[in-house]
């Protein structure tokens, strides 16, 4: 068995995926191919890994190359999470120049200009990973880390269909962290399922795992008073700015927190309000989910927001440590572990096609949605009946990933900027072509292809 890592050398994702590797029973024995384009970091990943496979006498073998063609030779398994450039110089200038020029976004990674900005640099890169995978390692898995997921995997699938290219993404670990503590019952006991687009998700059923009962009714009840003092990244960054002490919200498994918020219903102010419209729970805060809203502007937390960012930026700036723990961080290796032992679980969310998984939107989108996990592959579970509220919202940003992709794709400027028009998070019109030309200039490197 042959794992790739891409990207390895960021110590955050090589380091943690290869710690998930090594709690492994069923890839012990197997072959771990490092590859990045900076040969500095991979290099201090793999003399980390190598230090702890002899310290441990584990039974892997690990290498790593620059060369991409030569690491998926013979590849099953690829795990992709790549960024192009300085990710913050970046992202400031997807969120910032928007904001400029009149768009309302709340965030820039995934929705709204800032999102379609991110996708169009990032996924020229990825379908170059791809093209190398399709044509040395056809059959090879692939799971991707990178944002904007839902852009990525519509674009990447409508280039290549026969790809097994799969979207990973830990926000539905909220649910995990909020749901117990909520209804005051173990993980365990707990039955429920979402769907939507990544980011864009809502909590579409919870049931109790013995009797089948309907929770729902109790989570509109008791969530308006948890949230009101559920601790948000605001709190975070007090904290750290405190003690200097990193909360990993960012890994699967969040974990909980005991303690009372500083500041009222922190970073979900669009979970309050979905709650009261639509009788939703969004899975994840108002960074994510409010990048695909029109009037997110008007209701989210601005200052979480602000505050994530910052939380965020310094989470990742910290002085790199190249460690390896034998814990499960991510959901990646089990579901590994799930395909190569045909083990029929389901797994909580997974970004593939739509095909009819979610009927109402179109076939082509990529959706998030459950999935069983066996030696087929893993196979998205449809969700039906969702509610036509949430649909007409998800359905409001179809086009835009319809739109993105096409631009990528036939390297087209006017693409771009009809994606841009379509977008809800877009108020304006007389500013899209000139905020387009101003980024296109602005990231010639990346951006220079559009014309």
């Amino acid at each position: 068995m042959k794992i790739v890592l891409v990207g390895a050398g960021s110590a955050q994702f090589g380091c943690g995926i290869l710690g998930d590797i090594f709690c492994s029973k069923r890839l012990v024995g197997s072959e771990i191919t490092l590859h990045d384009i900076n040969p500095a970091t991979l290099g201090k990943v793999l003399e980390t890994a190598k230090s702890f496979i002899a310290e441990r006498g584990l039974d892997y073998r690990v290498n790593a190359t620059t060369d991409r063609k030569a690491a998926f030779k013979g590849a099953s398994f690829i795990v992709s999470s790549i960024e192009v450039g300085n990710r913050f110089e970046l992202w400031d200038e997807d969120w910032k120049i928007p904001l400029q020029y009149g768009a309302r976004q709340v965030y820039g990674e995934n929705g709204g200009p800032g999102g379609v900005f991110h996708a169009l640099r990032i996924i020229p890169p990825i379908l170059e990973i791809v093209a190398d995978a399709m044509e040395i390692c056809p059959e090879a898995y692939i799971f991707n880390f990178s944002n904007p997921m839902t852009a990525i995997v519509t674009t990447v699938k409508r280039a290549y269909p026969q790809a097994r290219f799969i979207g990973i993404c830990h926000e539905i670990g909220w649910l995990a962290r909020w749901l117990p503590r909520m209804l005051g019952k173990p993980l365990g006991e707990l039955k429920y399922r979402a769907a939507g687009l990544n980011h864009f998700s809502c909590m579409l059923e919870i049931t109790d795992a013995k009797t089948g009962k309907d929770l729902y009714p109790e989570v509109r009840q008791k969530a308006p008073a948890f949230f009101e003092r559920e601790p948000g990244y605001s709190d975070l960054l007090d904290r750290y700015k405190a003690t200097g002490i990193i909360d990993e919200t960012e890994r699967f498994d969040k974990g909980g927190d005991e303690s009372i918020s500083a500041y009222l219903w922190a970073d979900r102010r669009i979970a309050r309000f979905m709650l009261e419209n639509y009788g939703l729970l969004p899975i994840t805060t108002d960074s994510h989910f409010g990048e695909y809203l029109g009037w997110a502007w008007d209701v989210a937390d601005h200052r979480g927001i602000l505050d994530f960012y910052d939380y965020y930026r310094i989470t990742l700036s910290q002085a790199t440590r190249y460690e390896i723990r034998l814990e499960t961080i991510e959901r990646v290796v089990p579901i590994i572990d799930g395909i190569i032992g045909n083990e029929g679980f389901e797994e909580g969310a997974v970004n593939v096609i739509n095909d009819g998984l979610l009927p109402d939107l179109p076939s082509w989108i990529a959706v998030e949605v459950p999935a069983t996990v066996g030696a087929a592959g893993v196979a998205g579970v449809p969700a039906m009946d969702v509610p036509k509220g949430f649909l007409s919202l998800l359905r409001s940003y179809s086009g835009v990933y319809d739109l993105t992709a096409e631009a990528i794709l036939r390297k087209r400027k006017d693409l771009v900027i009809q994606a841009m028009l379509a977008s809800p998070v877009m108020h304006q019109a007389t500013t899209v072509a000139p905020m387009v030309d101003r980024m296109i200039s602005r990231q010639e490197r990346w951006l220079g292809y559009l014309k």
